[in-house]
């Protein structure tokens, strides 16, 4: 089948019923795949320059060669699609509709490393649809490896991938481990070499393995080639699925302009670990993990959320906190104590800011005794969040300082689960551009 041009790459195909592509429909849009798979595909992922796309934005090709491999402990890999951050909504619609774009990945990476079995782990909303599509694929002779499906906790942490590796072996569900110097890569499922990937990468994957990774390299720049999936909140009555190519300016994917960021007070990138960013400067930033972290934030998730005006952001910021803070593992002090410490003084400065004796001075003390101290990386993820409202937010700060708090009902606005997001049995609406 010949290489698609353009744009969208992953989203192709989609039939905007909401219902999972056939088998018979998948292989339609985009051929079988590859009849066998090698060690030697790592180095045209090495060429392609994917990089995972669940939040580290680790090359995909460096993090496959650190599996480690021996005779007796074959490899596992676990397609994770767990997505615990609430507002994201990609990795559901991966899971949901194009289940075969992600298993095909997963069993190439299967092949290319070794591994013996292939874990899917997904929320519980995703499983029939999963198993659905695993039992199609048996059915037809498929594949060449054992999948199962493992379901991920409703959680935030749940997608980390050492907490993933807890659940799948049924010990501490959804906890990660302690920083280490082994790695589920090192010991992982079953004690075995583990490649924990996130289902939109291993998307990719399936679509490299097929078309090269010059076909890859069109879209993108050198440095960040290839598409990502956006979660958008803020920018349309509802949230959105978009897929665009890496390095474009954000205002430009989302066709907004510079006038428009006055109606915009600040620009959530990368999730509740990420970190916020001025409307103006995130209108005209190009949309790579470099840029991102040049402004102290990340793509992460894939993650936009826009706080227009009329809207407190320190009420937002202090909700989001608060349900950080209740989604924290409970194994080190600066997840039990320090983020309780957090959530208090950024729940007064939202709403009882008289209360908060010296200002906002003690806050970024406050997330010093928390970064990088923690058993993982949740605390340095809630810190980042914090430091950057604080900047972001500054007039509104002074002024809940000087006048007291927002009075009004506006909704809220970010999503903070009320209920298990694994009962949410559908994912976000596409929009295929």
């Amino acid at each position: 089948m010949a290489a698609p041009e353009g744009i969208p790459r992953l989203l192709a195909g989609l039939n905007g019923d909401g219902r999972a592509l056939s088998l018979d429909e998948h292989v339609n849009q985009w051929g079988p795949p590859p009849a066998s798979m090698s060690a030697s595909f790592i180095d045209e992922l090495d060429r392609s320059g994917l990089r995972g796309h669940g939040g580290a934005w680790f090359p995909v090709g460096a993090k496959w060669r650190s599996v480690r491999r021996s005779i007796t402990k074959r490899p596992i890999i676990v397609a994770n699609g767990a997505e615990g951050e609430p507002a994201s909504g990609k990795d559901r619609l991966l899971v949901h509709q194009l289940p075969h774009l992600v298993l095909d990945g997963a069993v190439m990476a299967a092949g290319a490393l070794g591994a013996s079995r292939v874990i899917v782990h997904v929320p519980g909303s995703a499983i029939p649809t999963v198993e659905s599509s695993i039992e199609e694929r048996r059915r037809f002779g498929v594949d060449s490896v054992d999948i199962e499906v493992v379901e991920a906790p409703d959680r935030f942490l749940a997608g980390q991938e050492s907490a993933a590796v807890n659940t799948i072996n049924n010990r501490n569900s959804a906890r990660p481990s302690f920083t280490g110097l082994t790695t589920v890569r090192d010991s992982g499922v079953g004690g075995r070499p583990t490649l924990v990937q996130n289902v939109e990468s291993l998307a990719h994957v399936a679509l490299i393995a097929r078309f090269g990774a010059d076909w890859f390299r069109r879209e993108g720049t050198p440095e960040s080639p290839g598409t990502a999936l956006l979660t958008v909140t803020g920018r349309w009555a509802e949230p959105q699925i978009i897929e665009i190519p890496l390095g474009i300016p954000l205002g430009h994917a989302l066709g907004l302009r510079q006038e428009d960021a006055r109606g915009i007070q600040g620009v959530l990138l990368g999730g509740y670990g990420g970190g916020w960013l001025t409307a103006a400067a995130a209108l005209d930033m190009p949309l790579t993990e470099d840029a991102a972290r040049q402004y102290g934030s990340s793509i992460g998730a894939g993650v936009v959320a826009l706080l227009p005006s009329g809207i407190c952001p320190l009420s937002e910021v202090s909700r989001v906190v608060t349900y950080l803070e209740g989604q924290g593992a409970g194994q080190c002090g600066p997840c039990v104590n320090g983020l309780a410490g957090l959530d208090l003084v950024m729940e007064k400065l939202a709403f009882r800011p008289s209360s908060l004796h010296g200002g906002v001075s003690t806050i970024p003390g406050l997330c010093d005794l928390v970064e990088g101290r923690g058993a993982c990386r949740h605390p340095d993820g809630v810190a980042r969040f914090i430091r950057s409202a604080l900047r972001v937010f500054a007039d509104h700060v002074e002024l809940h300082l000087s006048r007291g708090a927002c009075r009004g009902n506006t909704a809220p606005m970010l999503p903070v689960p009320t209920r298990p997001q694994s009962s949410q049995s559908s994912p976000l609406r596409p929009v295929v551009r």
